[in-house]
């Protein structure tokens, strides 16, 4: 390990990232019942629970305004086959509601199945590390005082870059649990919805937007996986250059590829909405 200051400070700003890019990859197998010991996940079941009680007696009432928006009379209601296609409907609604916990936990399954698929297939089990090349290390080490001095400021900018890049990207990914949270919490309200003809969109695009959330993390395990297959091919070294260009051709290239690991992350929303026409 180099006593070098400026050696230092670019392995610390790289084992910032690599210990956030490692910590992402144990999330990405974490449940919502066991992210943070399972606490969260305990109030969203009271709060789901609570809203249970709210969404029946919301069911009733898109099941009527879908009643009165879809049959002209009474006599609509009157004939079997009408009256057996309302129930069924009011039925339906009412499982999915009391059941909204279970289709929840059923769609992440399949969601977190998907990037264990991709995980198993790319036979990768943990992040590649990325580390200074031993070129960089020694062209810096040769440096004199004077000489030192533009190294300095590209590090220091260069690794401040990378730190905020590494804790951008893991609060990316906090915040798809925090959306699993907030869908899973609500979910009894909107799938209520699916007792009117006329409201059942809005459940619809619920769950659709749901499994979107949970397909995110096969967007981020494929990013991550890209960027670890990057990372074992780090960028050439030009040993003929002077310490600072040298320096500062690997930092930027470096960046570049975080970048667009980083950018990726926090576009797997939108790559998901896009693929599923929401």
């Amino acid at each position: 390990m180099s006593d070098n200051w400026i050696v230092g400070n670019l392995n610390h700003a790289l084992e910032t990232w690599n210990s956030k890019l490692a910590e992402i990859w144990s999330l990405i197998t974490e449940t919502p019942q066991h992210f943070r010991g399972g606490a969260i996940w305990n109030v969203i079941l009271k709060i789901h629970g609570a809203l249970e009680a709210i969404a029946l007696a919301l069911l009733v009432l898109f099941f009527v305004v879908g009643v009165v928006k879809t049959c002209t009379s009474f006599n609509d209601i009157k004939r079997p086959e009408q009256a057996l296609k309302l129930f069924l409907r009011f039925a339906i609604a009412k499982a999915v509601v009391t059941q909204g916990m279970e289709i929840m936990l059923a769609v992440f399954k399949i969601g977190q199945g998907i990037s264990v698929k991709i995980m198993e297939v790319a036979n990768i089990s943990k992040m590649t590390n990325t580390t200074l090349p031993k070129e960089i290390i020694e062209a810096i080490e040769k440096c004199n005082f004077f000489d030192s001095l533009p190294l300095w400021l590209v590090t220091l900018i260069g690794g401040l870059v990378v730190t905020v890049l590494s804790f951008i990207m893991i609060m990316t990914v906090y915040g798809r649990f925090f959306k699993l949270y907030i869908y899973t919490a609500l979910a009894p309200i909107p799938l209520s919805t699916f007792a009117g003809e006329t409201t059942q969109n809005v459940g619809r695009s619920f769950l659709k937007s749901y499994a979107g959330v949970c397909l995110e993390g096969a967007i981020i395990v494929l990013s991550c996986i890209i960027f670890s297959l990057f990372a074992s091919s780090p960028p050439v070294v030009d040993t003929s250059a002077p310490p600072t260009t040298m320096v500062w051709k690997y930092i930027a290239e470096l960046i570049f590829n975080m970048l667009v690991l980083v950018g990726t992350i926090k576009a797997s929303d939108r790559v998901v909405r896009e693929m599923m026409g929401l």
